[in-house]
């Protein structure tokens, strides 16, 4: 039997959401193991002088706990 949990983190990029989904999973996989799905919860951006100057996802990470 599998067991799962999940966790929520924030990631950022000047780039794109896209972009910022990418550094999301990548830093999580540092410290996390078996990530199996990540739900993007939330997209913002920050505004500067009239144009977008960062790209914010709020996701929630899927992983299988170890046995």
């Amino acid at each position: 039997m599998a067991v799962a949990r999940v966790t929520e983190i924030t990631s950022s990029s000047s780039v794109s959401f896209e972009d910022a989904v990418k550094q999301g999973i990548e830093r999580a996989s540092k410290t996390l193991r078996n990530i199996k799905s990540a739900w993007i919860q939330e997209q913002t951006v920050t505004v500067e002088n009239g144009a977008i100057s960062e790209y914010r996802v709020n996701m929630k990470i899927t992983f299988v706990l170890d046995d």
